[in-house]
């Protein structure tokens, strides 16, 4: 059965400032949602609220998977119940290489005894590097560690590939890359659309949508969604940018800094 991600009137606050100030989305297994807007507007922070960082403090709503309470679950637990992270700004962790990551990652999600082989592994491995155009030595190279912005980029779209989660959210994993990277990227998390897989992409860019066309598009503006719509919407802002649903909703300052 598919799965689905509730966000309820959610509202975080970071070192005592309010960031997000009623945030309303419902992602569905087979649906693909968009989230843009403006810098400083809450995109990444509604991010690390769903994965439960430890510098936000959610004050007021909910965030449920399938009915069960997101919010009561420890990081690892968000992890294993299916949730997934693609970060902008991914750590590097020396003396731990890729593939002892990819394993040891996916083992944590199964039981006991239930352990992916080792040759299945690397069958499954070696098969999503090569969709990705990965150069294969990046399995035996430490984990981000001297990676191109590129690189890692799409080191986060192989470990989506190889945890298949129920709900991955990926935050500006377009940022940066040039348009051949851009495609393989696309190709990618193309590559996950099914029924069993709903996917929350936060970006500031129509380019990303030409090649992941998006069920549901939400523009966020002063740390809640203030617009939601279809592949057109996007193609819309791409055009014409952000003032005009500015004006349409008499906003003046779109950041989390004051209210409208």
């Amino acid at each position: 059965m598919a799965s689905t991600l509730t966000i309820k009137d959610l509202h975080v606050e970071i070192e005592g400032k309010e960031i997000l100030k009623g945030v309303n989305l419902e992602i569905k297994g087979g649906e693909i949602h968009a989230v843009m807007g403006p810098n400083g507007t809450g995109k990444s922070t509604l991010s690390a609220a769903i994965m439960g960082h430890p510098k936000y403090e959610v004050t007021q709503g909910t965030i449920t998977l399938d009915g069960e309470d997101v919010l009561e679950m420890d990081v690892d637990e968000r992890a294993r119940a299916g949730l997934f992270l693609a970060m902008q700004y991914p750590s590097e962790i020396t003396g731990v290489t890729n593939a002892e990551f990819l394993r040891s990652s996916i083992n944590a999600r199964r039981e006991e005894g239930q352990e992916i082989s080792l040759m299945k592994f690397i069958r499954e491995m070696d098969s999503k590097m090569e969709l990705l155009e990965m150069d294969p030595d990046m399995a035996q190279r430490y984990l981000n560690e001297g990676f191109s912005g590129g690189e890692k980029k799409r080191n986060e779209i192989l470990q989506l590939l190889m945890l298949e989660p129920k709900i991955a959210i990926l935050d500006e994993i377009d940022s940066g890359l040039d348009i051949d990277a851009l495609k393989v990227v696309s190709k990618g998390i193309n590559e996950m659309r099914s029924n069993d897989f709903g996917c929350l992409i936060i970006t500031h860019y129509q380019r990303l949508l030409n090649y992941i066309t998006p069920d549901h598009v939400h523009v966020m503006m002063q740390g809640r969604v203030v617009k939601s719509g279809g592949p057109e919407l996007a193609q819309r802002l791409e055009a014409e940018g952000y003032d005009w649903i500015k004006t349409e909703l008499g906003i003046e300052d779109e950041t989390v800094g004051q209210e409208a």
